[in-house]
């Protein structure tokens, strides 16, 4: 099999739930999406426009002299081949910015909102990585652009708000650079690592650490109504509920002092009870 690994992937849901990253990636089951507050997508859809063209010691002191000269464009890789996996991969996604630089080699540039930490940081380097080594080894038609010689982030933090004239309102704050050092052999090592996952055994579900696994678990004991007679409900797995250990006949699920419980739907001419 050959995974289809985006850039957005190999962070936040690779690190949060194994079962979830399964479940995407290699059944095509994913979690239900939760767009982008508008306001981030609006400032960056901004700052590329604004940024395009221009030069990046005008900007961005700390990157060598060149030009911004591409935004949002798709990329995709190569196949991925590892030599202890049955299976491969390749990546899929769309960079935010990268500029030309004049020695010739090429800086992938992401924008980000917020306050930089060293964990983010960690996990959006994925992300560029993915960008880099597709770029440097597209598929066949694919974009190539070789070398890339910068990785990095430029974070807005918002920090002051003033109104120039009625009725306009600017954001103010510092926009810091952050370096990403490319290491293709700890990204490699990665995505090694992402196949032999996939190849093997779904992972158990997380709920204790993921809210869509929680999510999952908690609507499998959620009474579906049915007619015409009570006591025919099934759940929302699919699943009947159990029957009742004193008198064999249906239960239903409620809440007491110390959580979930099956009762049975005799009660109180029944007290037969189950745990879930």
């Amino acid at each position: 099999m050959n995974y289809k690994l985006s850039p957005s992937d190999l962070t936040f849901l690779y690190d949060g739930c194994k079962h979830c990253f399964v479940l995407k990636v290699k059944h095509g089951i994913s979690q239900p999406s939760i767009p982008l507050p508008a306001i981030f997508s609006t400032i960056g859809s901004l700052q590329k426009n604004y940024y395009s063209s221009k030069r990046t010691e005008a900007f961005c002191p700390e990157l060598p002299p060149g030009v911004v000269m591409l935004g949002e464009k798709w990329v995709r890789s190569r196949t991925i081949d590892f030599s202890e996996c049955s299976s491969s991969c390749f990546i899929n996604g769309r960079f935010d910015i990268v500029a030309n630089l004049d020695d010739g080699s090429y800086a992938v540039l992401d924008f980000k909102t917020g306050n930089p930490n060293e964990e983010k940081a960690g996990m959006y380097s994925r992300q560029l990585h993915a960008y880099a080594f597709s770029l440097e080894n597209p598929a066949d038609g694919a974009l190539r652009l070789s070398p890339i010689s910068r990785l990095g982030l430029l974070y807005f933090t918002p920090d002051k708000c003033a109104q120039i004239k009625m009725p306009r309102q600017i954001l103010e704050g510092e926009m810091r650079w952050i370096e990403v050092e490319r290491n293709d052999s700890v990204f490699l090592d990665l995505l090694r690592g992402m196949v032999l996952l996939l190849d093997g055994p779904l992972p158990p579900p997380e709920p204790e650490t993921c809210n869509w696994c929680a999510y999952r678990e908690r609507i499998r004991t959620v009474p579906v109504s049915t007619e015409p007679s009570a006591g025919s409900e099934v759940f929302a797995s699919g699943s009947p509920p159990p029957t009742c250990p004193t008198c064999n006949g249906p239960m239903r699920l409620r809440s007491g002092r110390f959580g979930d419980f099956w009762s049975c739907m005799n009660y109180p001419q029944c007290k037969g009870t189950r745990n879930t």
